[in-house]
């Protein structure tokens, strides 16, 4: 397990991660930090963190035996998460620990997180694994391992080992309050960490299939009744991307993906993955729901753009004259107009049709919904709102204890539907 001491211009962490120690370099704007890694075969290959080496140059890699080695082969992934670092292979062969299969992992399973914590190198912890498949929400593709062996800053990269010392995860996360571990780490399935890695070796980067929409899991059994749903399951559209795979397929917002290649999609998650394993210029059976009818559409799926889901816009709403909803809002919220200048502060094109959340009734509907200021209203009961005016004309044919379904958009450039419940 080689301690990793990354250097160049400029590097940092994310929410929710359990960031690496940083400190300024000397002479100049060099950032340097420590953190952990893997080594997983005899030729020097290292998995680590795409945000252990995120932004680095180079990379002094520490073995337990005491050897240094720099290198400047880094690849990485930043929509996993994930990282490779070439070692020099004349200077190998280098011990290293194998792979295991993490889908084999069960709840309740030993295992020891390995790693650098507080730049304190072959430290180890130990726990079970508490969970499989979580999300934080802070990586476009993730499926974590939770466990409570202890994890802190400078684990990162580091591998969780099962009783068998096979490498079933890679640490990555915590979830903490007081930025120190508190029973809560998260590590990327080995799996997913292989296939990554093999890709970043072979070809330097990660090939995935794209087909351009935005979805969300429909959890609420309201929202899964107004699209006609019988079970909680599927993927719903909240937008498609023009010129995308899906656009010309003929997928629309509002559909609902129930299944992709035959396969069945039980939510979002699911669907990114299907689609990222579909190679890139296959043509693809989807089946989905459109206003309780069953369709099936073909889709070409194409390559995914390197930039696709690591650009996001938004800033804070900030005051702004522009004309407000007249009336009271029976679903709890205020809007305002999307003026030229909002549009362009969110990120949202100069044609972008809807209205801006200005406040919310904390006690109303529309908040338990997880509806929040910033966000832009395009549809009330699939009724496009476009200004102010037509937001209130359609409020106003809302009746008392009615299920109101919204289509809405986040400063953060998602789509999401959800369904309000009025007072009675």
């Amino acid at each position: 397990m080689p301690e990793m001491q990354p250097g160049g211009p400029g590097r940092g962490g994310r929410d929710n991660r359990d960031d690496d120690e940083q400190m300024p370099g000397e002479g100049g704007p060099m950032v340097m930090g420590t953190g952990s890694g893997v080594l997983v075969d005899a030729k020097g290959v290292v998995l680590t963190n795409a945000h252990v080496v995120d932004g680095a140059s180079e990379v002094l890699v520490v073995l337990e035996d005491g050897r240094k080695v720099v290198s400047k082969d880094i690849k990485v992934d930043p929509k996993t998460d994930l990282a490779i670092v070439r070692l020099d292979s004349a200077k190998g062969p280098y011990p290293f620990v194998a792979l295991g299969n993490s889908d084999q992992m069960e709840i309740g399973d030993r295992v020891l997180a390995v790693g650098a914590p507080f730049g304190m190198a072959g430290t180890v912890t130990h726990g079970i694994i508490s969970a499989k498949n979580r999300s934080l929400d802070v990586n476009m593709y993730e499926d974590f391992l939770q466990t409570d062996a202890a994890i802190n800053p400078g684990n990162s990269g580091g591998p969780l080992v099962n009783v068998e010392g096979e490498v079933i995860g890679i640490n990555s996360a915590i979830r903490s309050r007081s930025g120190g571990f508190q029973g809560i780490g998260l590590a990327i399935p080995s799996n997913l960490a292989n296939s990554v890695k093999e890709q970043l070796v072979k070809n330097g980067s990660v090939r995935r299939g794209y087909i351009g929409v935005s979805i969300q899991t429909v959890k609420d059994p309201d929202l899964a009744a107004k699209l006609g749903l019988k079970e909680n399951n599927g993927a719903l559209v909240t937008s498609v991307m023009p010129k995308a795979p899906a656009s010309k397929a003929g997928l629309q917002t509002g559909d609902v993906i129930l299944s992709v290649g035959g396969s069945p999609v039980k939510d979002s998650k699911s669907l990114q993955a299907a689609i990222a394993h579909s190679p890139p210029g296959s043509d693809v059976p989807f089946a989905i729901l459109r206003d309780g009818k069953n369709l099936t559409l073909a889709v070409r799926v194409e390559e995914q753009p390197a930039n696709f889901g690591l650009v996001r816009g938004g800033q804070p709403l900030e005051d702004e004259a522009a004309p407000e909803s007249a009336q009271q809002s029976p679903l709890g919220l205020g809007v305002t107009e999307l003026t030229p200048n909002a549009a362009k502060r969110f990120g949202f094109s100069p044609n972008t049709q809807g209205v801006v959340v200005s406040k919310v009734d904390p006690n109303s509907g529309a908040a338990a919904a997880g509806i929040r200021p910033g966000m832009l209203v395009t549809h009330v009961e699939r009724k496009p709102v476009g200004d102010v005016e037509s937001f209130d004309k359609v409020v106003s044919g809302l009746s008392k204890g009615q299920q109101v379904l919204l289509q809405l958009r986040t400063p953060e450039g998602n789509g999401v539907f959800v369904v309000v419940k009025l007072a009675n």
